[in-house]
């Protein structure tokens, strides 16, 4: 079950994504921007435990940003990630958002659900408010992907 996170869903969320983190494949979240983004997220549910996340945040009037995508990988290959992604994109068409982007290391995933890769410089400069704090900057690898919606 696909469902908006909660405040219970924090430390499990973090205890998802930590794991990935560490690997490198997904930039770290701190408790702190949980907390203070947890209207952002989307969990999945499955038998009590959360097994997927992914957050939608709004960076202007017209564009979001889908992020913080992470599968439990046990249960990576059965279509969840496109359907946390596609949480994100229903809840930005529902709001009137016009384009969303993800930065990412998988661009193949994104590419398959539409989105395509541009280059970072074309994004607007808000979003590197997040870059200047990342423990990877400026040596950064991830691949800019946008969707018109």
């Amino acid at each position: 079950m696909i469902r908006k996170a909660k405040i219970r869903d924090v430390l499990p969320v973090k205890r998802l994504i930590e794991p990935f983190a560490r690997q490198r494949v997904i930039l770290p979240v701190s408790l702190n921007m949980l907390y203070r983004s947890l209207r952002d997220f989307w969990v999945m549910e499955s038998s009590g435990e959360i097994v997927a996340c992914c957050a939608l945040k709004i960076f202007w009037e017209d564009l979001g940003e889908i992020r913080t995508l992470v599968v439990k990988k046990e249960d990576q290959g059965k279509g969840l990630g496109s359907s946390m992604v596609s949480a994100c994109i229903e809840e930005a068409r529902d709001i009137e958002l016009r384009e969303v982007f993800a930065l990412t290391y998988v661009p193949e995933f994104f590419e398959k659900l539409g989105f395509k890769e541009v280059e970072k410089s074309s994004l607007p400069h808000k979003i590197w408010e997040d870059c200047i704090n990342c423990p990877y900057f400026p040596e950064c690898r991830e691949i800019a992907m946008t969707l018109h919606l």
